[in-house]
């Protein structure tokens, strides 16, 4: 029996669909975690559809939760998780949880994915308010262990535009400088070795020493495009990287490899069922977008690996 292994997911919860806590539970608990969820938002969806009903947790309530586990004495995590925030008195308080979480299990590992834009067509812009930045930079990044930026949210965070893998590589150090021994570029728009029709991934893996030097390994993923706009792949990323870097804590290429080709099998079961749902010729909707996660579970147990690393 391998010792029971709890992360905290502090994220947005939607009744229908996999965003957030909906996108990072199931595979989690499928791959033996287990899995204490903060709903930071309950939406009847995620936001790409017409509609969208439901509440916002504030700070206070999120206090008040934490209070609780606290007074019962079972706030005692390995992991914590956080996704997608939009108000900062909120991501104050989750770094605030960190940081006892930390002191109560100085092994704890958090990992934070730091969504705060995109890039589309080549522009990069935010889709949350622009006081989250500093927040995330000054207050969320140094107490990370693990953090997921795209390419824009990493130039964001370090101040530094990225044209070339060199310029990513120097990014990433400027990231492991700020906290985070493990950074991974979940999606750039640097030009694949295999082609247009892939897209590259980045990862960067610091282990300081007893002796205080420390080895880096890096290492490049490219994966098959989708084309598809899928909502919660950056949600089941974050998780499933928790997960397999768990399971190989000093490789971050199997990790990586494990995660990736999870993430590939889900979005081809998804987009294949998508197309049939919409019928010929029609463009699948949001509901029929949605991953197919349940189905998808023997892939997220032990993936086949079909997207090979390579070490840089």
């Amino acid at each position: 029996m391998e010792p029971e292994c709890r992360v905290l997911s502090i994220q947005s919860h939607v009744v229908r669909g996999y965003v957030g806590n909906k996108a990072a539970t199931f595979p989690l608990q499928v791959l033996g975690f287990e899995v204490d969820t903060v709903n930071s938002v309950q939406f009847s969806n995620h936001t790409g559809y017409a509609h969208w009903k439901g509440q916002v947790l504030n700070s206070d309530e999120l206090h008040e939760l934490y209070e609780g586990l606290k007074l019962n004495k079972v706030n005692r995590y390995d992991y914590v998780l956080t996704g997608y925030t939009r108000d900062t008195s909120f991501l104050a308080m989750v770094v605030d949880i960190v940081q006892e979480l930390k002191e109560q299990n100085s092994n704890l590992v958090y990992v934070c994915d730091p969504v705060m834009g995109d890039k589309w067509n080549g522009e990069g812009s935010m889709y949350v308010p622009k006081d989250l930045l500093p927040v995330y930079r000054d207050k969320v990044v140094p107490v990370a262990d693990i953090i997921t930026p795209n390419q824009f949210e990493a130039e964001l965070l370090t101040g530094r535009k990225i044209y070339t893998e060199k310029d990513a590589l120097e990014v990433m150090d400027m990231l492991h400088a700020m906290g985070p021994e493990t950074v991974v570029i979940t999606s750039s728009d640097l030009q694949a070795p295999l082609g247009n029709d892939y897209l590259i991934a980045l990862g960067s893996h610091r282990k300081t020493k007893a002796d205080g030097t420390s080895i880096t390994q890096r290492i490049r993923v490219e994966s098959p495009k989708v084309d598809a706009v899928f909502v919660g792949t950056g949600d089941l990323f974050a998780a499933m990287l928790l997960a397999w870097t768990h399971k190989h804590p000093n490789n971050l290429k199997v990790a990586c490899e494990k995660t990736v080709s999870a993430m590939q099998h889900v979005l081809q079961r998804t987009i294949k069922s998508a197309k049939v749902q919409a019928g010929e010729g029609n463009k699948p909707n949001s509901a029929q977008l949605e991953l197919r996660m349940v189905q998808s579970k023997k892939d997220i147990e032990n993936p086949e690996i079909i997207v090979k690393a390579t070490v840089l």
